[in-house]
């Protein structure tokens, strides 16, 4: 895997800390990445001509369970499955050909290589905010459609885990995790990096739990705090203990905690290929195509 372009980085993201949890993360899908998968593939009943080929980007971590949804919704389309580790691509497959989908006949219909031809959708569920570069990831995206593509992808938001960053800058301690990009610079990377009119959106999820440790639990699931100014080194017993202490103060009159989740929704066209113009100007055949596709559409 090549080093992230740094000055792309998200300003607090320590890069090389992302780099170890993403060859660390546990090979599954967290509760809440399967739930944002399941409520962003309902959005597909609005697209007037559904995806006859799409990629699941990194759909171990993403959502498997979000995937099969989307493939039951578009049952004969073709779809691949990419992973940046090679584990995840075992698991993946393992995972499939032991799916319902797999045993009713749609094995076929799934590849784990990158494909040799541009799709239709690319699908990318809760990766964003996990990537070091992501005007790069997006142009990865944008690389892979056709002049029709579109993507659909979903990230955490920068209200996430807003009541444990207040408890942090209240106790005096570094922040609990890296700030997330807020829905408009996404779209403005959207369009910088070769999508039209992007459709950005947000919901919060609020999501309850019966302890501190708890919580926890579920927050190292989802990831680790990859901020770059955390704690340099590992906190004793004491100093966790104070945590939990601390974090269970935040709890309600049942004695619940609750944490708010800013999930934020994208969705983009591919822009046509611009043509440049000048007293003689050479167009391919494959851009004015694209081009005159575009007007009739």
């Amino acid at each position: 895997m090549n080093s992230p372009d740094t000055s792309s980085t998200p300003p607090s993201l320590d890069a090389n800390a992302l780099l170890r949890w993403r060859q660390r993360a546990p090979a599954h899908s967290p509760w809440l990445h399967e739930e944002v998968g399941r409520r962003m593939q309902e959005r597909l009943q609005w697209i007037v001509k559904p995806p006859q080929s799409w990629i699941d980007w990194e759909p171990v971590r993403g959502g498997m369970a979000a995937h099969d949804l989307v493939q039951q919704r578009l049952p004969k389309s073709q779809s691949w499955l990419l992973h940046a580790q090679p584990a995840h691509t075992v698991l993946a497959k393992q995972r499939w050909h032991t799916s319902m989908l797999s045993r009713l006949g749609g094995a076929k219909a799934v590849q784990f290589q990158p494909p040799k031809h541009e799709v239709d959708m690319v699908w990318a569920n809760m990766s964003l905010h996990l990537a070091a570069d992501p005007p790069a990831l997006i142009r990865q995206w944008a690389q892979a459609l056709h002049a029709q593509g579109f993507v659909m992808f979903s990230c955490f938001g920068p209200d996430t885990l807003v009541e444990l960053r207040r408890l942090h800058a209240k106790m005096g301690w570094p922040a609990p995790a890296q700030e997330f990009t807020d829905m408009h610079d996404l779209g403005d990377m959207l369009v910088a990096q070769g999508f039209a009119e992007p459709v950005m959106d947000m919901e919060h999820i609020r999501l309850q739990f019966p302890s501190a440790e708890r919580a926890q639990q579920e927050l190292r699931e989802l990831g680790r705090n990859l901020h770059v100014g955390r704690f340099t080194g590992l906190r004793g017993r004491q100093w966790h203990a104070q945590w939990l202490q601390a974090v269970q103060s935040l709890a309600g009159e049942r004695g619940q905690l609750e944490f708010n989740f800013e999930i934020i929704y994208g969705h983009a066209f591919k822009a046509p290929p611009k043509m440049k113009v000048s007293q003689e100007t050479a167009i391919s055949l494959k851009d004015m195509r694209a081009a005159l596709h575009k007007s009739q559409a």
